[in-house]
């Protein structure tokens, strides 16, 4: 019969967060190897559409991130809220809850999303986009290549891509040409990778043609903001918003992948703020608030026109120690 998944895989990740060795669950946060799951890795439901022919397609849980149900760390939390049901219990479990939010704070928002809360990609971004878009050129190396203080020890690096090979290159040193097994194989492993700061490049390759590649970098230290909008212009309504993302990067204008640093969001002109957030699934700053931390290099303010104005919009981001950024755009 012909089948449809509505509710697949369910993997776990934080973006821009890597955990090595045995740990994938680390302060409220999970690797972004993409290996956690309470349900199975994309991979796995890759293999199984591919093994049963009857099934159509799927649906992930889930395409974002969202408030509330942090699996896997709400169990407890959800377990002792039970009380509510048993009034016998009230006082003794309500101790407890209390316990456990002062030991042990929750999550604001869940894990499953392929994007962020913020709708920042997660690596996992890339594994669907590799398997789903299979005629678009595309590599994604991970995890980032800032790795303070673990020079000379194994950092295993993760490969999506499009392509059914590729070859990894660190600092021009060959690590070999790995293939996919079709059916079997969706995304390419280099476990026993030795990191030493600078490059690591991967080139993909199709019908033994190069097909696509991905460089990534070791960068310096956090120098300034950058800001980027998906708007050139608005119209001065409430209903109509633009996102507008700082990206913390390097002297060289590399993002900086570890950078979680206290943002200010000041709107001037025809603009208000409407909300902020970072897509950390453990911040409870408020989304209406102007100040924000990025979270592994990236924030997200998201602004409106003033209604019934004209004009120009300016938003400003700014740091202490960092160069500011703004960026202006009309309202029309």
């Amino acid at each position: 019969m012909p089948t449809i998944g509505t509710e697949t895989s369910s993997c776990l990740s934080t973006r821009g967060v890597y955990f090595l060795g045995d740990t994938i669950r680390k302060d409220f946060q999970i690797t972004s190897y993409d290996v956690d799951a309470p349900g199975c890795n994309p991979d796995t439901q890759f293999a199984t559409n591919y093994r049963y022919s009857h099934l159509l397609g799927e649906y992930v849980w889930t395409g974002f991130d969202y408030l509330g149900e942090p699996t896997p760390f709400n169990s407890d939390n959800t377990n002792l809220l039970n009380f509510r049901t048993d009034p016998s219990k009230r006082a003794e479990l309500e101790k407890q809850l209390a316990e456990l939010a002062r030991t042990q704070p929750p999550s604001r928002s869940s894990y499953f999303g392929i994007v962020d809360l913020a709708g920042f990609p997660k690596d996992r971004y890339y594994l669907y986009q590799s398997h789903w878009r299979p005629d678009f050129p595309m590599a994604h190396i991970l995890p980032h290549w800032n790795w303070v203080g673990r020079e000379g020890q194994i950092i295993p690096v993760h490969v999506y891509t499009s392509g059914t090979e590729a070859e990894l290159f660190v600092n021009g040193k060959s690590y070999g040409r790995k293939a996919k097994e079709e059916g079997k194989d969706f995304r390419l492993v280099w476990d026993s990778v030795v990191y030493q700061p600078g490059s690591v490049k991967v080139i993909a390759y199709k019908d033994g043609k190069e097909w696509a590649e991905d460089e990534i970098q070791t960068t310096g230290v956090a120098r300034k903001i950058q800001l980027s909008v998906d708007h050139a212009s608005i119209t001065g309504s409430e209903d109509e918003l633009a996102f507008v993302t700082a990206t913390i990067v390097d002297a060289s204008g590399r993002k900086v992948p570890t950078a979680c640093l206290p943002l200010k969001v000041e709107v001037t002109g025809c603009g208000e703020l409407v909300a902020t957030d970072n897509g950390d699934p453990t911040s409870f700053t408020p989304f209406q608030s102007a100040e924000r931390d990025s979270f592994n290099g990236l924030a997200l303010a998201i602004v409106r026109g003033k209604k019934g104005t004209t004009g120009k919009m300016q938003v400003q981001v700014s740091c202490t120690g960092l160069e500011s950024a703004s960026i202006e755009f009309e309202i029309k």
